[in-house]
């Protein structure tokens, strides 16, 4: 292990030897603070020795099922020979006199985990320094150690402890009272659009979302729908990462449909002075959205991940989207490793980022061919390209589906099918919008068709 860059220049690393004290004295004097502190601490969290040594022991007496006090402790460190190298039963003696009171024991451990994270921290400072110095491996596997280094020590002793199920009814039952009081309301993100919002009840926080389509059927136009109308309804930021597309080719979609001009107009310049003036009109509506594109081309999770995590530190993320997780690359570099196996990493990590940042990530992904060989071209659960992974990590699975791409003659010319195929903690429908071809839009119908599932 590398020498911590404070400890290099001669400097004291943090530590609160007084709270260290204060732990072992309470867990001396009382039986119940020993379970308290344990939830928090370990041994490696005490900076002196001395205190290393007598937790350790406390410790191993009370995985055995032994009395935890000055007698028992003292013959256990007499056992082990390391009752004189502590300084002997007075030291134990002068914790329990120093004590200012066992009840405070929880806080004086917190104290001490506090410091001993600033310790890890600079220890990982020090390490990811000797990795940039000596450059071994590849520029992207020493950053993902360096980030994943600083990860562990902001999640070290900030686990989530067991939680009482009374607590868990009380919580419960005040968002049941909140949302049976806004009977109608939705409970997560908008998507702007009135019967999805209806059946899903919004994004909900930590859902990963798959919206799947085969080519055409408009999947980055609905997900830029999604983006903007809850952007502009929320307030919150959205991240939308394009690795089809440009920044610049997603921003003039956006235009196109905000402004309700033909996009064929923008990609060849040939438009009239209105359209030009809703154009300008739509740019000044756009301005304040809190969108946020990322075009980078060959993304992988690791790099996926950190960007977001530094958005969601600087603004209010709401909302990830991927478009789409075919074109995104493994962090793995194990060369035996299959496309099978990356998509299922690329899934995994992507519900996983979903949970962490706790907000909802919707992936966008291609189907295989199967639909095209039947005769209903509807898409099915077993179409998903590449991995089943994609569909047991999925909280929520969207198809969408246009007749009229297969069928000039359809009588739902206009209309797009967004079909909820799996739904984890809700049902499965189907609900209509309609589909605005030249502009690349989607809106609500004006009437609402029933489930089919």
């Amino acid at each position: 292990m590398s020498i911590a860059p404070d400890e290099a220049r001669g400097r004291i690393p943090p530590h609160n030897s007084e709270s260290e004290r204060s732990v072992l004295g309470s867990m001396l004097l009382d039986s119940n603070a020993i379970s308290e502190v344990l939830e928090i601490l370990t041994a490696e969290d005490f900076w002196v020795p001395a205190h290393r040594e007598i937790f350790d022991a406390m410790c191993s007496l009370d995985r055995e099922g032994q009395p935890v006090d000055l007698v028992t402790v003292g013959e256990e460190l007499r056992r082990r020979s390391e009752l004189d190298r502590v300084g002997g039963q007075g030291v134990l003696l002068d914790l329990v006199n120093s004590t200012p009171t066992s009840v405070n024991a929880g806080r004086y451990a917190t104290y001490v985990r506090d410091h001993a994270r600033l310790r890890r921290l600079i220890t990982a400072a020090g390490e990811i320094s000797d990795m940039g110095y000596d450059a071994a491996g590849e520029v992207t596997e020493i950053l993902d150690r360096a980030e994943s280094m600083i990860f562990e020590v902001a999640q070290h002793g900030s686990g989530e402890l067991f939680a009482p199920v009374q607590n868990l009814l009380d919580e419960t039952l005040i968002k049941l009272e909140d949302r049976y009081n806004n009977s109608g309301s939705i409970t997560g993100l908008t998507t702007g659009f009135r019967d999805l919002d209806d059946l899903t009840s919004g994004l909900q926080p930590s859902n990963l979302v798959v919206v799947a389509a085969r080519p055409s059927m408009g999947k980055t136009a609905l997900v830029l729908g999604i983006a903007q109308n809850a952007a502009r309804s929320t307030g919150k930021s959205i991240a939308i990462f394009s690795l089809e597309m440009s920044k610049t080719e997603l921003v003039q979609r956006l235009l196109s449909s905000e402004a309700e001009v033909d996009s064929n107009k923008l990609r060849t310049g040939r438009m009239g002075d209105s359209d030009w003036t809703d154009l300008m009109n739509a740019a000044g509506r756009m301005a304040n959205d809190p969108l946020f594109i990322d075009d980078s081309g060959a993304l992988t999770v690791m790099e996926l991940r950190a960007k977001c995590r530094r958005l969601a530190s600087r603004h209010d993320l709401g909302l990830v989207i991927v478009d789409y997780m075919q074109l995104m690359e493994s962090s793995s570099y194990r060369r035996e490793s299959n496309r099978q196996q990356d998509i299922s990493e690329i899934s995994r990590s992507l519900k996983v980022l979903a949970r962490e940042l706790n907000i909802p990530v919707i992936a966008v992904s291609q189907l295989n061919r199967a639909p095209e060989a039947r005769s209903d071209k509807r898409p099915l659960l077993g179409d998903l390209r590449e991995s089943g992974a994609i569909e047991q990590d999925a909280d929520i699975v969207i198809f969408l589906y246009r007749d009229s791409y297969y069928d000039p003659d359809t009588p739902d010319k206009g209309q797009a099918e967004v079909i909820v195929a799996k739904h984890r903690n809700g049902r499965t429908a189907t609900v209509k919008l309609l589909y605005l071809d030249h502009f690349t839009k989607f809106k609500d119908l004006t009437t609402r068709p029933s489930p089919e599932f």
